[in-house]
């Protein structure tokens, strides 16, 4: 490695810590740092660094000067050193897959639950070699995640205008994770849901609605043409911070085949306490002909690497590369969007 600046070296620490799922607290005390230092004037942080005054600093311990005094005196800190010689796949079997990725098009940022502000998760995703990432925070009825409501979306759009003219050639999409009603109705004005790059429709509530009701619910959503990817189809948890839950019951039969014959790509979610669908029904998705779309459903930038995951299993059900949406390149991509809504 070369000479590593201080902010950049606290901030690919967070990121390695972050991938490997470690504390949440651990992982925001380099975080915070970073931000901490990047609002200074570099020469003062050289200067702080050499009078040992880094730690009088709010957000920065001990251990995090460490970091800064290293990275300017040597270059590269050895904490950093370390975790960079660790670092390797995942998981094992899907790197066929993950080579083909060209994008992520489900992630969160800072505006609804995420943990990081939307050029961060972008700035992340283009050191990944992504071409694209897709910006899709919640609708407004996830209330506890602090969904947008119209008029913060359209904010959030003038601001993702503002970051792609940075970021080219790497593009930030627009785009909405939009709840799917309890009547299969979608949470957004369909005007504004029309003018996104990508929208996924997630069932959040109600997830043990009785099975003929959540089929309906989950085929109106399916032949939605605002609708492109199917998010996390079960809502099921495997376990993480959140603890277990049990996945929703529905006509998979049915619901797959609305997808395919709608061209709604149901989304292979590689958040490990997700990996949704589950097996039997991944293979049967794969089997009816769906398209799929392989998401990180990052909410922090270290777990954009969760990809490894969905792409292991991928690998493992066999989905062909080409119906893999987000292995296309961008303009594909754009062009398959503007025919679904016509």
């Amino acid at each position: 490695m070369g000479r590593v600046d201080p902010v950049v070296a606290l901030r690919r620490i967070a990121f390695l810590l972050e991938r490997q799922q470690e504390a949440t607290y651990r992982i925001q005390a380099y975080r915070k740092a970073a931000n901490a230092l990047a609002a200074l004037d570099p020469d003062d942080v050289r200067r702080r660094a050499a009078a040992g005054t880094l730690t009088s600093l709010p957000d920065v311990g001990p251990k995090t000067a460490a970091v800064v005094t290293e990275a300017l005196a040597e270059g590269v800190p050895a904490y950093l050193e370390r975790l960079e010689s660790e670092v390797a796949p995942l998981t094992a079997g899907g790197e066929v897959v993950r080579a083909a990725l060209r994008g992520d098009l489900h992630t969160h940022s800072d505006w609804t639950d995420g943990g990081s502000p939307p050029a961060e998760m972008a700035a992340a995703a283009r050191a990944l070699r992504h071409d694209y990432s897709a910006l899709t925070d919640h609708s407004p009825r996830l209330t506890v995640a602090r969904g947008l409501s119209a008029a913060r979306l359209r904010e959030q759009l003038d601001l993702v205008e503002r970051l792609n003219s940075d970021l080219a050639p790497f593009r930030l999409l627009t785009g909405i994770e939009v709840d799917i009603c309890d009547d299969g109705s979608l949470d957004q004005d369909a005007d504004l849901l029309a003018s996104l790059d990508v929208v996924v429709a997630s069932v959040h509530s109600k997830l043990t609605m009785e099975r003929a009701a959540m089929t309906r619910r989950m085929l109106m959503a399916a032949r939605n043409p605002l609708v492109d990817v199917l998010g996390h189809c079960t809502g099921r948890l495997v376990g993480g911070a959140r603890g277990g839950r049990k996945q929703s019951q529905f006509d998979a039969e049915r619901v797959f085949a609305a997808c395919r014959d709608h061209g709604t790509a149901v989304e292979i979610n590689s958040r490990p306490e997700r990996s949704d669908p589950p097996d039997d029904l991944l293979a049967r998705a794969v089997e009816i002909g769906c398209l799929m779309s392989i998401d990180s459903d990052a909410h922090a930038p270290g777990q954009l690497d969760f990809l490894d995951y969905g792409c292991a299993r991928a690998a493992a059900h066999e989905v062909p590369l080409e119906r893999i949406i987000n292995a296309w390149p961008l303009d594909r991509l754009q062009v398959w969007r503007r025919d679904r809504i016509g």
